[in-house]
């Protein structure tokens, strides 16, 4: 026997034709191109709430779709007889007559909108945006300009009009409106530079330049000119002219430094040490010890002059003794504590390889490495230039035992592939072959990109020439040359890789020689002599382990300004890496180099 559940206990079955799943189900047919059951079912929610815009508009924009311009038109003239007011149905009656080819009639209906213009911000921006969604920018800037009179606000929709020229590609207006933008709304600063940052070309940001120059000298109370200025002149690269504006802001509104801080440390970054120095020395100078950024600075401003000096590969010794001095003053001035400890590293470095004090350098480390709570970083770094400092003072037990102290503390990090690849190096300079080459083929795979290269060269080198004759002593002699070039003893390396030449004539590491001569020559300066070594290279052994290398850092010497400085030359070479070298690790650096060389950014 069957029983039923009281009428009240029955579930009610829910409207399965509610307006909002009907307008889902339109939108789902016009989206599958069924535009016919789309207009049908517009039609029908349209005809049953016609107070609805969105109802109307969808189910007019579908007439357009399908070319149906005579019932869109029945459409439209209806909903004029019933809202004769409202402004957008206009516009769409507008466009719907320039699709018939009627232009006289769309001025006619257009001009009916603006003349229904609303007396408010926001209506006026529908309004607007309802031409540009129509790309009508005319029509959609004249909204714009009557809407500011009818507000009585010259600049009140100076973000939209920037907008609007944007998307029509006019620079000149885009930047003009953007600007009047920040001034009237000071908050927009950050907006406004990321679209600049994102829309500018090269020629536009000229135009900004002069724009705002113009703006800074009619108000030149108004603090946004020199920022925004700044900025321009920070994407330029151009960071003396940064620093001007930057320190005229700050001393209008007499800052602690910050603004001058932050860009020392950009121009730093960028490697424009000069500008990053001056600013560095300006808030040293100007601002004071009770300057929070005070001791940053005159630490920002060393490491500046030391990297200008390093990078520059033109610097004298009475200049590196002046730069010494310094760092001793600073670290009388602040102590030695260990918040130095990565300053006396520094140090440390300079006496080492540039004033040839292998002693002090050797003492500073030491010193680091005495100290308690350094952080783990500073302290590896410490504990590998220790090492080699040692391994340079023929101190080989030391030097192994530091590297294997950071292998242990950092086993999967890169400065643990560091060490490893260094103790690795240490036992090729012993003459023990084999167990380097296990060591290297292990890095190969390091996540270290230059450690990595590294090592796939040492593997090679070793694979190549280690059983190619009855004896060792050839590579157990090169070896060592290798290890009196690392200890800077250039002379004496020399004589042993010659030796090698005149005693085994026919061994198969000529190409080696020379690429370690050139490596010498370009640590002495002397490029040219680098240069004639890599081409001896390239000429004589071109497929030779060493004929990529030598390739790459030809390109090098000629791609460095302080170097040999010939851009095309340096070109010619990358070229020639990509097209004859591609399984080459220089492959991905050559081609990013070439593309800037050529002038294609990034």
């Amino acid at each position: 026997m069957l029983f039923s559940l009281p009428l009240f206990a029955q579930k009610k079955k829910p409207k399965a034709n509610t307006q909002a799943n009907q307008f889902r189900l339109a939108q789902q047919y016009q989206r599958n191109g069924e535009l016919e059951k789309a207009a049908s079912v517009y039609k029908r929610l349209y005809d049953g709430n016609q107070r609805n815009a969105t109802y109307f508009n969808s189910y007019y924009r579908t007439l357009i779709q399908m070319d149906d311009f005579e019932t869109a038109e029945t459409v439209l003239k209806s909903r004029i007889k019933k809202y004769p007011k409202d402004p957008f149905v206009y516009v769409s009656y507008g466009e719907l007559n320039e699709r018939m080819g009627n232009s006289e009639e769309a001025k006619k209906n257009y001009k009916k909108a603006t003349d229904l213009l609303p007396n408010e911000r926001h209506q006026i921006v529908r309004l607007a945006n309802q031409f540009k969604s129509r790309s009508n920018y005319e029509m959609a800037e004249y909204v714009y300009e009557k809407g500011s009179k009818k507000l009585d606000d010259e600049y009140l929709f100076a973000w939209e009009l920037g907008d609007l020229y944007r998307q029509r590609g006019e620079d000149k207006q885009m930047i003009y409106w953007y600007l009047n933008s920040v001034e009237r709304e000071p908050n927009r600063i950050t907006s406004v530079k990321t679209i600049f940052q994102r829309y500018l070309s090269d020629d536009a940001w000229v135009e900004l330049k002069d724009q705002l120059y113009e703006r800074a000298q009619a108000k030149p109370d108004n603090e946004i000119f020199p920022d925004m200025l700044a900025y321009v002149f920070i994407q330029q690269k151009d960071f003396g002219s940064a620093l001007r504006q930057v320190r005229a802001i700050d001393r209008r509104k007499k800052e602690n430094g910050n603004r001058i801080y932050e860009l020392a440390n950009k121009a730093a970054l960028a490697k424009d040490y000069d500008a990053a120095i001056k600013a560095y020395e300006y808030i040293v100078e100007k601002k004071g010890k009770e300057c929070p950024f005070y001791t940053e600075a005159k630490r920002g401003s060393l490491r500046s002059k030391r990297n200008k000096l390093i990078n520059g590969f033109a610097y004298t010794k009475d200049e590196m003794l002046v730069l010494d001095a310094e760092y001793e003053a600073f670290l009388a001035e602040f102590g030695r504590s260990r918040g130095a400890a990565s300053l006396i590293a520094e140090q440390a470095d300079l006496a080492a390889f540039h004033l040839n004090d292998l002693p002090k350098a050797v003492k500073l480390l030491e010193e680091v490495v005495g100290m308690k709570n350094v952080p783990r970083i500073t302290m590896a770094k410490a504990k590998l230039s220790l090492g080699d400092f040692y391994l340079m003072d023929e101190n080989i037990w030391e030097a192994t035992l530091l590297y294997s102290q950071v292998d242990k503390a950092f086993k999967e990090d890169v400065l643990g592939q560091d060490a490893r690849y260094r103790n690795a190096k240490l036992s090729y300079y012993n003459g023990d072959f084999e167990w380097a080459q296990s060591q290297f083929d292990i890095l190969k795979a390091s996540t270290s990109r230059p450690i990595s290269n590294d090592a796939i060269d040492m593997s090679v080198f070793i694979m190549t020439h280690l059983g190619l004759d009855t004896t060792a002593v050839p590579m157990e002699k090169y070896a060592k040359a290798d290890l009196l070039i690392f200890q800077n003893r250039f002379q004496e390396a020399f004589t042993m890789l010659d030796e090698i030449i005149s005693t085994y004539p026919e061994h198969d590491l000529k190409d080696d020689i020379y690429y370690s001569k050139a490596r010498v020559y370009t640590k002495q300066r002397e490029y040219l002599k680098a240069a004639e070594m890599y081409n001896r290279i390239i000429n004589e052994y071109p497929e030779g382990i060493r004929g990529d290398n030598a390739v790459f850092l030809l390109a090098k010497l000629y791609d460095n300004e302080n170097q040999l400085n010939e851009p095309s030359q340096a070109m010619e070479l990358y070229k020639r890496i990509i097209m004859e070298y591609s399984g080459s690790t220089f492959v991905v650096e050559s081609r990013e180099r070439f593309r800037a060389l050529r002038g294609e950014g990034d």
